[in-house]
């Protein structure tokens, strides 16, 4: 029920608000599964996600006067968990953005059925093992929904560059899936 973890959402943040401790630790392990797989999804390395998000929520801590209650709590600590992942790529990693990939399959329509048969952490797992460039663009127009231009805007690159890496990505995966079926059967 929306209405119950709401609720609990603004005694949550009501608690943190007041630097209720044991209340700050609540809200952390309510959203800390969801946000260390959005880390995860993010970082091809669980320590480095771990390090992501511990960043964050030391943002969301810092910054819970800021949540206008508009929308979701959680909404506004994905928005934080995803902007502190680019922003750890953009200061400690080099974003590479291959411009031709030889290897990789054409993209024939079909391949959404693969991504809504298999379980969530096998294709984690595969989205963990794409390139650095391609991995943050995968995610930020598959999993958080921006535009190409958006994505351009936020990374400082072409919005060409971002379609390029996220047909990059999504080949690589279609592949990756598709061996992974077939070596099952």
């Amino acid at each position: 029920m929306p209405g119950v973890s709401q609720k609990e959402d603004h005694i949550l943040l009501e608690g943190c608000l007041n630097n209720d401790r044991g209340i700050q630790k609540k809200l952390f392990e309510k959203y800390f599964a969801k946000m260390f797989r959005i880390c995860l999804s993010y970082s091809g390395d669980r320590a480095e996600a771990k390090d992501i998000l511990q960043e964050a929520f030391i943002k969301v801590f810092t910054g819970l006067d800021k949540f206008d209650s508009r929308g979701s709590l959680e909404g506004w600590i994905r928005r934080i968990v995803t902007n502190t992942a680019i922003d750890y790529f953009r200061q400690r990693k080099r974003l590479v953005y291959t411009a031709t990939f030889p290897d990789e399959p054409e993209d024939d329509g079909n391949s959404g059925f693969l991504f809504q048969e298999l379980n969530q952490d096998i294709i984690l797992d595969y989205v963990r093992q794409l390139p650095d460039g391609a991995r943050v663009i995968f995610n930020l127009f598959a999993l958080d929904g921006l535009s190409h231009r958006e994505i351009g805007k936020k990374l400082n690159i072409s919005e060409g560059t971002s379609k390029s890496q996220y047909k990059r990505a999504r080949g690589l995966l279609q592949k990756w899936l598709c061996e992974h079926e077939q070596d099952r059967q």
